[in-house]
């Protein structure tokens, strides 16, 4: 049985874009749901969701059969769930809140086996097709992408630095945060934010790597396209159906609260 090929790596690294959906539901069904819907990837978070990997590998058995590319954001930059995650059969992480290089190299090393990396041995995972890939611990890497998130004024300051750390496949912007460090909590619309976010697209292109972001501002996210971004997540599965909803009841009962 042959390693699976990482389509989602493949694109980025011949600059074809990706626009995404960021899947907060921490649900295989909605997860289906979305896989039918003609995105070229799925953003499974478990930072800022009430998700884990047993949760996780619901959600990648429900897409599997769609022609859709599966991303995983674990909880954080720790060796253990990055190595839990991989071993499920993610190919493709995008790690949370990296600062500067040290810890760029960090989340490599957790993707990758020894001796280059930290990532713990099983022969036995859905990674490796239960043991039917043949020399998977020697091929893994070649398919493994490694999304690193730059989402502070300290972290944006070191983009350069991220971006040259061997094994980083691409960098990604994450305006929430990013506007809260620069002191305008929950403003991502900012024109200090919106000026921060763009600056760092080009320096991230600059420096020969992909770039992503994630924004339900159709307007903002054609500009992320125009600037350079290769990855682009257009909305949240909580967003769509929440304002989804508000929208349908309005129609028949009138604005939310109403008498």
């Amino acid at each position: 049985m042959d390693l699976p090929i990482n389509p989602f790596k493949r694109a980025l690294a011949e600059g074809r874009q990706q626009i995404g959906l960021w899947c907060s539901l921490p649900d295989p069904y909605s997860a289906e749901i979305a896989a039918g819907s003609g995105f070229d990837w799925l953003l499974f978070d478990t930072e800022h969701s009430p998700s884990d990997p047993v949760r996780t590998l619901g959600q990648l058995q429900a897409v599997a059969p769609y022609p859709v590319v599966p991303v995983v954001r674990p909880a954080s930059n720790d060796a253990v769930l990055i190595k839990r995650f991989l071993d499920i059969g993610a190919q493709t992480l995008l790690v949370p809140y990296v600062q500067n290089a040290d810890e760029a190299g960090a989340a490599v090393r957790a993707m990758r086996y020894a001796p280059d990396g930290i990532r713990g041995v099983s022969g036995l995972t859905r990674a490796t097709r239960f043991g039917r890939v043949p020399g998977y611990a020697r091929k893994a890497a070649a398919e493994l992408c490694l999304l690193v998130q730059v989402e502070t004024r300290e972290a944006i300051d070191e983009i350069e630095h991220i971006a040259a750390v061997d094994g980083v496949d691409g960098i990604f912007i994450g305006p929430a945060d990013l506007a809260a460090s620069l002191g305008y909590p929950g403003e991502p619309g900012h024109a200090e934010v919106v000026a921060a976010v763009e600056a760092a697209i080009v320096r991230i292109r600059e420096a020969g790597k992909p770039a992503g972001i994630l924004t339900p501002d159709p307007a903002f996210a054609a500009r992320c396209i125009t600037l350079g971004t290769t990855f682009t997540a257009v909305g949240v599965d909580v967003g769509v159906l929440a304002r989804g909803t508000e929208k349908l009841a309005a129609q028949f009962l009138g604005k939310p609260g109403s008498a």
